[in-house]
């Protein structure tokens, strides 16, 4: 498979119908809101209960008397006071008054003229008035139309005696009074572990920032040291080239002070050769015999032999060698230079993220043993359930957001008018979740569409405009995929690709340990059925990434227990 996406024009979004959606809205309303997930965490099963009970109670303030505190008391309620709340009567079809009883049996709240049947009328006689209520239908059971007086344990809900005798029966049931008592104590105890754990989290950030400003110091003067040293190193090559140039220079000159050596003794020479030459022109001008072999013997007496010296110099071929030197010098240096540089930085490196890994632990009360095991069904997975979200700023403008940010599909060739964040993917038809994984298990699981889909998980790092293939999932050293071609499915990193002979499943489960350094890819079926797993030393906490390649491919996160 080559990390390439589909090579389609992109069209803006028309308004009104569009086509492969399935709600057809308009374009403006095709890329959800970004929502922080922290406004968005759902209500703990202590907070339910609690809420429930207080239904049960009935703990909003009705009058009884037909008037408000207020109108009573001729007072106001204090600002931190919740404020009071009339009931009216709902018979009443003009000028609501108010009410005098609620009936339990009619679910209605009645005024004194409107109830009168109530109490006149034998047929009523089984119906049950109580002093009027807010909200009637959340305090009485809807199948016996009695008041909620009992809350069941065992279901975590508000019942009648009726409920508690037939199909909550061999249940924990206990007044709702004493079950709020008891839930509101562990709601405080709940509260006092919040409030440590966000006392505790507040001074981890604040380690954090201190030893953020640290690295920031100790980097500088690292930097600064580093700087001087590769100063001194710049410098001990200046002075190697001066030697080196300076032994060049002293054989130039040598070898030009031996040219000009030879060059004058060759022009001495060239001066008496010539001398000799004029003798020798002179002598056949003598016409007595006597007199030319005479002076010839006496030009042969001083005739000196004019020997010409060799003009070859050798430094051309030094230079040669010279220059050989040099460069196979210089290569052996920068050979060792750079090699030893990396190789020891890369060791000292590889150290110290092992012993950070060690360092980071996580502050949870209840430590996990080294005898506990490992998952194998489903049920056991999902004890280590993620809720998770597609955070709308990371979406790539060919993917649109559904069902609450859960769902992710490819509407190539339209584009939707997404503001510039810098989160969001440019190139790669990638989103990423709000939501990180970090420290201890992990689980979640994902229903792929269509060949070309891929999910995994990756650094808060990677480049998000980069049209490089290290800006996908399947393309760096700080990601780890799984997804589906024409072919069969893959698992991807570092640009590496691993073939995977499974059958089909339409739900992918991702499982990983955190401290182990275990990422693996199930198929949800019947059984967990294992397609990759990749094995690694994690530094920094996992965000789940999704690559949607092709036209029409969909992922949906599935909710968990789903």
């Amino acid at each position: 498979m080559e990390n390439t996406e589909e090579g389609i024009s992109p069209k803006k979004m028309p308004e009104g119908i569009q086509p492969g959606m399935e709600n057809h809205q308009e374009e403006t309303n095709l890329a959800p809101e970004s929502k922080d997930p922290k406004e968005e965490a759902t209500k703990s099963q202590e907070e339910e209960e609690e809420d429930q009970i207080d239904a049960c109670n009935g703990t909003t303030n009705a009058s009884t008397n037909g008037t408000t505190n207020a109108s009573t008391n001729g007072t106001t309620n204090s600002p931190t006071d919740p404020p009071t709340v009339e009931v009216t009567c709902d018979s009443c079809m003009e000028n609501p008054r108010p009410a005098s009883k609620s009936c339990l049996t009619c679910q209605v709240s009645y005024c004194e003229e409107h109830l009168r049947p109530h109490l006149e009328n034998s047929k009523f006689q089984t119906h049950k008035l109580v002093e009027p209520q807010l909200d009637m239908e959340l305090r009485t059971c809807p199948h016996h139309h009695l008041d909620l007086e009992l809350y069941c344990t065992t279901d975590s809900r508000c019942i009648c005696a009726s409920c508690g005798s037939e199909g909550h029966h061999g249940h924990s049931i206990v007044p709702i009074g004493e079950a709020r008592k008891q839930i509101e104590g562990d709601l405080q105890q709940k509260q006092k572990e919040m409030v440590k754990k966000l006392s505790a989290a507040e001074q981890a950030i604040t380690k954090l920032q201190g030893n953020t400003e640290s690295i920031e110091s100790s980097v500088t003067g690292v930097r600064a040291e580093i700087e001087q040293q590769f100063s001194d190193l710049q410098a001990a090559v200046e002075d190697a080239q001066k030697s080196t140039l300076d032994v060049l220079e002293g054989e130039y000159k040598q070898a030009l002070g031996q040219a000009e050596s030879i060059q004058a003794h060759i022009e001495q020479r060239i001066t008496e050769l010539k001398k000799t030459m004029a003798q020798v022109e002179r002598l056949p001008r003598k016409k007595n015999d006597v007199d030319f072999l005479q002076e010839y013997t006496e030009w042969r007496k001083g005739l000196v032999d004019v020997c010409l010296p060799g003009v070859y110099i050798s430094l051309i071929d030094q230079l040669d060698t010279f220059s050989r030197i040099v460069k196979e010098t210089t290569k052996n240096l920068c050979e060792q230079l750079t090699s030893t540089y990396s190789a020891q930085l890369k060791e000292l490196c590889e150290s110290e993220k092992l012993s950070i890994k060690t360092m980071v632990q996580p502050s949870s009360p209840t430590k996990r043993q080294s005898s506990e095991q490992e998952p194998v069904t489903r049920e056991d997975f999902l004890k280590y359930a993620s809720n998770l979200t597609f955070n709308p700023d990371s979406t790539h403008k060919f993917l649109r957001l559904t069902e609450d940010n859960r769902k992710a599909s490819n509407t190539t060739p339209w584009q939707h008018n997404y503001p510039d964040t810098p989160d969001r993917f440019e190139h790669w038809r990638q989103v990423m979740t709000c939501e990180s994984l970090y420290l201890g298990r992990h689980y979640f699981e994902v229903e792929l569409t269509g060949e070309g889909a891929y999910l995994g998980l990756t650094y808060k790092s990677i480049d998000r405009k980069g049209q490089e293939s290290s800006s996908c999932i399947t393309g760096n050293d700080f990601s780890w995929s799984f997804g589906r071609e024409s072919h069969g499915y893959s698992a991807w990193h570092c640009d590496a690709e691993t073939p995977v002979e499974v059958g089909e499943f339409s739900r992918i489960g991702l499982y990983m340990d955190y401290e182990k350094g275990l990422l693996a890819f199930y198929g949800v079926a019947d059984t967990m059925n294992l397609l990759h797993m990749f094995t690694t030393n994690y530094l920094e906490p996992l965000y789940p990434v999704f690559w949607l390649s092709k036209k029409d491919n969909k992922v949906v996160l599935v909710k968990p227990g789903d």
